[in-house]
């Protein structure tokens, strides 16, 4: 038996910054049209299984991405500043463990946070979790191996309806229960309007630059795949690193830009900080039943079908099959990146104004469609 390794060189991140346990299946996993996966994933397969086509962003687009980094990044990193803070006032140690893919960028953030301004270096991985499935278990293994006795804290940039929370609570029962280990899921965000964990640094449904574009916002990794034909029992989960968009890869640059705001937002993040920690933020799971509602409402049983959040609203219009959209205010600025996809993909907007998310993806039902 061969032991597994970590992604090397990983993506387009810095080695400083994250170490990934996954596997390179570029050139392995299979990449098909959207509207052919999205027919099969709702008839039964799972989405881990391959991946879709990914589409550069038109060239209109990215100027509207480039002005929400000028208008958003302090935000981001007063809310980073904040998360990482929490965090470390209940676990001084931590080992990091984003969740691979859009964790990963606030787990680099919170690493270099508290580098920079807490004077703490965080060791700071990378690991696959997927619904349904789990977290990746090689990789908790190989990384508790290494960092005996020093709790774990996960990582994600926000919540949907807390469908990876209660995965990450399951995965850790699961894995306790064959390893003997005690693991616990501590999950960080820094959005969680699900309401659906106490590491939070806000329930505003924010737009994070991170969310809205694929590879290019996190180090050209794909989503992670889980492939029994690519990924033996003692593997990482997979990752297609797509090389070949380099030239438009604005990781750096995002990152880079949060944290040049950490310096000047340091009295902001402190008082930010004081407030956040008087608050009641134990988990009331009020976005799931928000969902519940809006299934009801639409005629939606399956409620993986429902997709709220701006974060994962972006996901439906980039890489899913849209029926519609769903906002809560038709002209707000933070949804102005939304409403250019939808128009661009002629996908209908319906404000809907009785619900706690700002945006709401609807995937279309594609059960019989032909191909």
């Amino acid at each position: 038996m061969t032991a597994p390794a970590p992604l090397t060189p990983p993506g387009s991140f810095s080695p400083d910054d994250v170490t990934l346990l996954l596997k390179d299946v570029t050139g392995l996993v299979q990449e098909r049209p959207t509207p052919q996966r999205e027919r099969e994933i709702q008839a039964g397969r799972h989405y881990s299984e391959d991946l879709p086509i990914e589409q550069v962003p038109s060239n209109a687009y990215l100027a509207l991405f480039r002005r929400l980094m000028d208008t958003q990044l302090p935000l981001v990193a007063r809310y980073t500043g904040i998360l990482t803070r929490l965090v470390l006032e209940r676990y001084p140690n931590p080992v990091l463990v984003s969740l691979v893919r859009a964790g990963t960028p606030c787990g680099v953030l919170m690493r270099r946070y508290a580098a920079r301004e807490l004077g703490a270096d965080l060791p700071h991985y990378g690991v696959s979790i997927i619904r349904g499935k789990g977290f990746d278990e090689n990789a908790l293994s190989y990384l508790l191996a290494r960092h005996p006795g020093r709790p774990v804290v996960f990582v994600d940039g926000w919540t949907g309806k807390g469908m990876i929370t209660r995965e990450l609570a399951q995965s850790c029962r699961d894995y306790n229960q064959r390893h003997g280990s005690a693991l616990q899921p501590v999950l960080a965000v820094l959005a969680d309007p699900a309401h659906s964990t106490e590491l939070c640094a806000t329930r505003a449904d924010f737009i994070n630059p991170s969310c809205c574009l694929n590879s290019t916002i996190c180090g050209l990794i794909s989503r992670t795949v889980h492939n029994e034909g690519l990924i033996g029992p003692h593997d990482f989960h997979g990752v297609r690193v797509y090389r070949e968009f380099a030239s438009m890869d604005q990781t750096a640059a995002y990152l880079d830009g949060v944290c040049r705001w950490f310096a000047p937002l340091r009295g902001e993040i402190s008082a930010g900080f004081a407030a956040v920690r008087r608050l009641d933020r134990a988990p009331d799971w009020s976005g799931m039943a928000a969902v519940e509602r809006i299934g009801a409402e639409f005629g939606i049983s399956d409620l993986n079908r429902i997709k709220p959040s701006i974060g994962e609203a972006t996901r439906v219009l980039l890489r899913r099959v849209p029926d519609r959209i769903l906002l809560r205010e038709e002209n707000h600025p933070d949804a102005a990146h939304i409403l250019f996809l939808a128009r661009e993909r002629g996908v209908p907007v319906t404000v809907y104004p009785s619900m706690p998310y700002l945006c709401c993806g609807l995937i279309a039902d594609r059960r019989g469609a032909q191909p």
